[in-house]
């Protein structure tokens, strides 16, 4: 027996790091994944990937979630072909860096696109669905970003989106209480990914500096993301709504 047997879970940005790891770990558990992404190889590598462990998945790509009507198509669909779904992931992000006085007024606008406004887009569809559904888990994504600034990285835009994505999640938690919906979120620290890597090894130094203080000793994974991210949705969290769970190694209590 799965944790998720007989779910049906739309997961974004399946075509690598977390949401491959989401993905696969998640079918493992049982569940029926339907996923999309903005890259089609690697959203179809990953299908290929859980169908080979003798999970199910299926991929819709590519969608372009920071475009409200191609979000609502995707949720539509894939609540058309499987009669309704139970857990909507929002992973998929985009960030772009920069200091107050030089990140460009189009940049700011790509990450509020990228990284919130995408979140709207897909919870917005999928709340009819869930409702008629009876209720379901809407998991996101946000970071310690948003929760703190920090000296290492100039992250303003990336900061921003991620806490409206944390205050998001306690709003939908509210919203979606007398619905039998569930809203969490998951905050992690530094984690190494496709896009991610290069910096353990060649970024610069004050973020060395400061991933060397995490407390566990370590860099995160895509799979400790995912492990809480698999609690959070399962039945064993059914009285946990509203939350942002931060997975940093505990980096983020230090002063």
């Amino acid at each position: 027996m799965g944790r998720l047997d007989g779910k049906v879970a739309l997961i974004t940005g399946i075509g690598g790091g977390m949401g491959r790891a989401a993905a696969l770990r998640f079918a493992a558990e049982g569940a029926r994944v339907v996923g999309c992404d903005l890259l089609p190889d690697g959203a179809a590598e990953t299908v290929r990937l859980v169908r080979e462990a003798g999970g199910r998945a299926e991929h819709f790509a590519p969608v372009e979630l920071s475009d409200a009507g191609a979000a609502a198509r995707w949720v539509d669909a894939a609540a058309e072909v499987h009669g309704g779904f139970d857990i909507l992931y929002n992973n998929a992000s985009s960030p772009r860096f920069g200091a107050v006085d030089e990140l460009s007024a189009e940049d700011w606008d790509f990450v509020i696109d990228n990284e919130l406004n995408l979140v709207f887009y897909t919870t917005r569809a999928a709340w009819p669905h869930l409702k008629r559904r009876g209720g379901g888990v809407v998991l996101n994504v946000g970071s310690i970003a948003g929760t703190r600034g920090v000296e290492f990285m100039p992250q303003n835009a990336h900061g921003a989106a991620k806490a409206g994505v944390i205050n998001l999640t306690q709003q939908l938690a509210v919203e979606g209480g007398p619905h039998g919906i569930r809203a969490v979120c998951v905050s992690p620290g530094f984690t190494v990914t496709p896009s991610t890597a290069w910096l353990v090894d060649s970024g610069p130094q004050p973020f060395k500096d400061n991933i060397a203080r995490i407390p566990l000793g370590r860099v995160g994974q895509p799979d400790d993301i995912v492990n809480a991210a698999l609690f959070l949705v399962s039945d064993e969290a059914s009285w946990i709504t509203g939350v942002n769970l931060v997975v940093d190694g505990g980096g983020s209590v230090l002063g």
